[in-house]
């Protein structure tokens, strides 16, 4: 039995469902790792556990937990981790160790009394000990607040960001409602929160504590696309997290209610509201109806128009496209859907050209970049992500510390154009539909384009969806298969598994094949094969631009295992080239990688054959993917190229913003397009195997889908239409401002 003790300096992996955790801390300046299932534990506090020492062939000797402590940090461990974190210009690790050992509690006074003192420890100039000194002086309330939330195992950096929302305040909210913490602090949920109470003393039975319960259960239901839950879920996820009875849960709810922390809307439950997503959810339902204006038109001229465009650009529209059209022209809100192949680029081209020849201006916007990059390349117009669009800008402190963004356009500040055509809509979640309706203006057309069968947004609700099932807004189906498209087995068996006919996978096709494999071993194998020697040459693209594609992120043909194994055959281990391992996983130069996270303010460049800029700008987006180009271990960087010839330069501490991307899922794939597309078929939760991601797979493919597993399961997951529900009232909203407009 072994025993090791000291600060947990990273939380290396960790499942939330179980507590399994792989940590790593510094005790006796030496590193160890810890392996076991922990309750909640955060980085920074300090531990004493008790286990068993076992060599792990990759990954060395590890501690193997039995039992451990939290032990509450003593005050001189406080400060020297408060030295250390930054926070004081000139110190580092090293030096506030050597500070520690030297002044031990009588560090802080010296500081701020005697700073000449601190000349006596070596490495610290005069100078030096005059600036500590008077940093130390002007981040007295800051360091004091610091040190006191160690206390509770909360990090320095998450410290700062507390004291910058309450300042002295701090005190008081910790020792009456911590709960508070994680109304108002990102980084800070329920748990964190509960685990402080704990330590202060709060009683289990708290209202407090109740009331974080409620809105922690409702905000993680969001994670799953929910904008509410009816009463009977929420309560008995709410026994759950307490695992005892001990609230008068209905007493709760009626008492949230009135304090307008939710909103119980009844219908056949009684569906229960966070305030925010309730008037979120209300506050579109208005705006939508708001725009959706009718105006008489000489219909008998558009058709002129629009038959003068078909002759002069050599197209035949079809009725529905014509429709759509007409509709677009005379509607303040139309909604265009249907699958590929259906003549929605063709459609939305005419739109274009018929309000250029008005000298209407037009705006082309989707929720992605690479979507938008796809909107550009159809119509020969710029697109731009939603949020660029909207004008994404970083809120600011008075401290000058990043603390979010808000759009500047808004209803006080409308996007400036006669036109606005989204597409992918399917992929905008509720609240960024909120804000792009905010930026609207009444009189603007808004064109909304996309295809209900692909998986919902990634963020809460359907709203695409429950424009189209509200039957509120003129909607322009379309599904008739083009020529062209009808050739392509992609398209047509994507159709088939919308409506239920069969699909043969024994037909000999050029675009759409099936390799049948029974276990994992022989899928990889047919997975590299293809990737690397045979489909690069036969859809004339490189292997960077094939995409692998997998239903889920663990199990044997998971992204992280595909990863793994595609890192491996097509960018192994070489003396060539450099690599950083960050969270368990190792980054190569030369790796595929995925951005997978909006980060607005990255600066990019683009560079011509000699190396110089010739272009800049801000802003790397959620599935961008790239290569890694180089890692400089020296300056602690790292440099990705963009396939869409943009690069951006990376701090180290920023790896938390990428991952591999040999293989991806594929919701992550949404509003993407790829030369060929490879999608590992094998046994999985029925929940992700289902027929909206083999549909949302399949059509992702430009020139070529290759599907390699079990038949049986293809099958099953085109059979398998039960996605899961999302709990959304967009739609009885829409309904109920509509009654009420007849009703007046």
């Amino acid at each position: 039995m072994s025993t090791v003790s000291g600060y947990i300096e990273k939380i290396i992996y960790r499942n939330e469902s179980n507590g399994y955790t792989v940590l790593s801390i510094e005790a006796d300046d030496d590193e160890y790792v810890l392996v076991g299932t922990f309750n909640y534990i955060a980085e920074g506090e300090f531990i004493k556990a008790n286990g068993n020492m076992k060599l792990h062939p990759t990954y060395g000797e590890q501690l193997f937990v039995d039992e451990y402590e939290i032990i509450e940090p003593r005050e001189l461990d406080s400060i020297q981790k408060y030295l250390a974190s930054s926070a004081i210009k000139g110190v580092g690790e090293a030096l506030a160790k050597r500070i520690i050992k030297k002044f031990k509690m009588d560090t802080l006074r010296v500081m701020e009394e005697e700073p000449e003192r601190l000349a006596e420890v070596k490495g610290v100039s005069a100078k030096l000990a005059k600036s500590i000194s008077e940093q130390i002086r002007e981040k007295k309330s800051m360091r004091d607040a610091m040190i006191f939330l160690q206390k509770f195992g909360i990090s320095m950096k998450l410290s700062a960001k507390i004291y910058m929302e309450y300042g002295s305040k701090i005190y008081s909210i910790i020792e009456t409602n911590p709960y508070k913490l994680a109304d108002d602090i990102d980084g800070i949920g329920f748990k964190i929160a509960d685990d402080i109470a704990k330590k202060v003393g709060i009683t289990a039975d708290s209202k407090f504590r109740a009331i974080a319960g409620v809105e922690y259960i409702l905000s993680n239901a969001m994670l799953s696309g929910h904008l509410y839950l009816p009463d009977k879920v929420l309560k008995s996820e709410f026994l759950e997290l307490f695992g005892e009875n001990i609230f008068d849960f209905d007493s709760l709810l009626s008492e949230m209610q009135m304090e307008r922390r939710i909103v119980v809307k009844k219908s056949e439950d009684m569906n229960i509201y966070l305030v925010q997503s309730y008037y979120t959810e209300l506050a579109v339902a208005k705006m939508l109806i708001d725009i959706n204006i009718k105006a008489k038109y000489d219909i008998g001229k558009i058709e002129e128009k629009i038959l003068k465009i078909e002759e002069k650009e050599g197209i035949v529209l079809d009725n529905l496209q014509r429709q759509a059209v007409i509709e677009s022209i005379s509607s303040g809100l139309i909604i265009i859907t249907g699958g590929p192949g259906t003549g929605k680029t063709t459609t939305i081209n005419t739109i274009i050209k018929y309000f250029k020849s008005e000298g209407e201006s037009i705006a082309l916007a989707a929720p992605t970049g690479r979507a938008a990059k796809r909107m550009s390349e159809a119509t020969s117009y710029e697109a731009k992500t939603i949020h660029r669009l909207l004008e994404i800008t970083p809120n600011v402190s008075e401290n000058s510390n990043n603390i979010g963004n808000h759009f500047e356009r808004n209803e006080d500040n409308p996007i400036e154009a006669d036109v606005l055509i989204i597409d992918e809509v399917s992929m905008v979640d509720i609240f960024l539909m909120n804000a792009l309706l905010k930026a609207v203006a009444i009189g603007t057309r808004l064109i909304l384009v996309g295809d209900i069968n692909q998986l919902p947004s990634v963020g809460p609700g359907t709203v695409l969806k429950d424009l189209i099932e509200s039957e509120c807004f003129n909607i322009v189906r379309l599904n008739k298969i083009y020529r062209q498209s009808v050739r392509s087995d992609i398209v047509v068996n994507a159709h088939k598994i919308m409506t239920d006919e069969e699909i043969d996978l024994s037909k000999k096709s050029n675009d759409f094949i099936f390799i049948k494999q029974n276990n994992p071993d022989n899928v990889m194998n047919s997975i590299i094969s293809l990737i690397r020697d045979k489909l690069p040459t036969y859809v004339n693209a490189t292997t960077n631009e094939l995409q692998v594609m997998t239903p889920m992120r663990k199990g044997p043909l998971g992204v992280e295992a595909l990863n793994l194994f595609l890192q491996n055959r097509l960018n192994p281990v070489s003396s060539q080239k450099k690599e950083k391992e960050y969270d368990a996983t190792v980054f190569r130069e030369g790796d595929k990688v995925m951005q997978i996270k909006n980060n607005y303010q990255k600066e990019w460049f683009i560079y011509n054959e000699k190396h110089l800029p010739v272009d800049k700008g801000l802003g790397v987006y959620n599935g961008d993917i790239g290569i890694i180009k180089e890692i400089d271990t020296f300056s602690e960087s790292f440099t990705i190229c963009f396939d869409d010839g943009r690069v951006s330069n990376y701090e180290f501490s920023e790896f938390n913003e990428i991952e591999l991307a040999y293989a991806i899922t594929v919701h992550k794939s949404q509003g993407s397009e790829y030369p060929a597309v490879i999608i590992p078929i094998y046994k999985g939760p029925s929940m992700l195997m289902n027929r909206n991601l083999i549909y949302t797979a399949i059509t992702r493919a430009k020139r070529c889908v290759v599907l390699v597993g079990i038949p049986e399961v293809f099958f099953n997951m085109v059979q398998n239409t039960s996605e899961m529900a999302r709990y959304t009232g967009l739609k009885s909203r829409i309904l109920e401002l509509v009654m009420l407009s007849k009703e007046d």
